[in-house]
């Protein structure tokens, strides 16, 4: 399991969004409050984060190492400003390799994905079956072992296919399920919008005008505070999201 966060609204620091709130995502990977597979999460962690105003693809941070040692990001993260960012912590599935490949987020062209939860079974086998549905062009672009990378990859063959992003999520969603279950709250942005999935794990959504300067919409694995405003994301649920706004719907 993992823990994640996604953010769009005015300019904030990252130091803001991800080291400052009392239950922050640094706090989670190593005591998380509603974290149900594993204690912690030790096995990386990353960053990504757009500057439009220098370029349309995002930046992404990560390391194999756990959030918790990383001195040079939190001495750099009060510095690192932008109205649209990603981030997550890891714990890796069991007999899966600790690496920087499997870290996430993944990234490819304007997109940030990412993924908490496990594909059953994806290292005894059902990775065979989801892999013969990419596209050559996808399946070659695979770094590492990970099936949060498959994931992303079948996603990005749906956009590459011209559907949005939300509808891109359930379409992996259902792949999967064809071959296997899993639990695969996902999350894909382009820096302007965000889609997640509630699908087998804890999610949630928060609207704020104030504290930001503006309107802004995080969507993350749960609270990073115990301020008003968070909303739980009903299980089977696609959502859709803007600074202004969030649509949810059923998968």
């Amino acid at each position: 399991m993992c823990r994640f966060l996604g953010y769009l609204g005015p300019p904030v620091t990252a130091e803001t969004l991800l080291i400052k709130p009392e239950f922050s995502l640094l706090r989670q990977s190593y005591a998380p409050r509603q974290q149900q597979h594993g204690r912690f999460n030790a096995d990386g962690w990353g960053f990504g984060w757009y500057d439009f105003s220098l370029r349309r693809e995002p930046a992404r941070y990560r390391t194999r190492n756990p959030m918790w040692t990383d001195a040079v990001f939190s001495s750099i993260a009060g510095l690192i400003s932008s109205s649209s960012m990603v981030a997550a912590v890891r714990s890796a599935t069991p007999g899966s390799p600790i690496e920087e490949s499997g870290t996430q987020p993944f990234t490819s062209g304007p997109w940030l994905f990412l993924h908490n939860g496990t594909v059953e079974g994806f290292r005894q086998g059902i990775s065979v079956p989801l892999k013969k549905m990419l596209s050559d062009e996808r399946a070659g672009g695979i770094e590492g072992a990970a099936d949060s990378e498959v994931l992303f990859a079948l996603a990005l063959d749906q956009l590459d296919a011209g559907t949005p992003a939300g509808e891109a999520l359930a379409a992996v969603i259902r792949a999967v399920m064809k071959v296997s279950t899993g639990r695969l709250n996902l999350l894909l942005t382009d820096g302007e919008r965000m889609s997640a999935t509630a699908y087998g794990s804890s999610l949630y959504t928060l609207r704020d005008t104030e504290r930001f300067g503006g309107p802004a919409t995080i969507i993350a694995s749960e609270p990073f505070d115990d301020g008003p405003g968070w909303e739980s994301v009903p299980e089977g649920s696609l959502v859709e999201a803007t600074a202004n706004e969030i649509e949810i719907q059923s998968l």
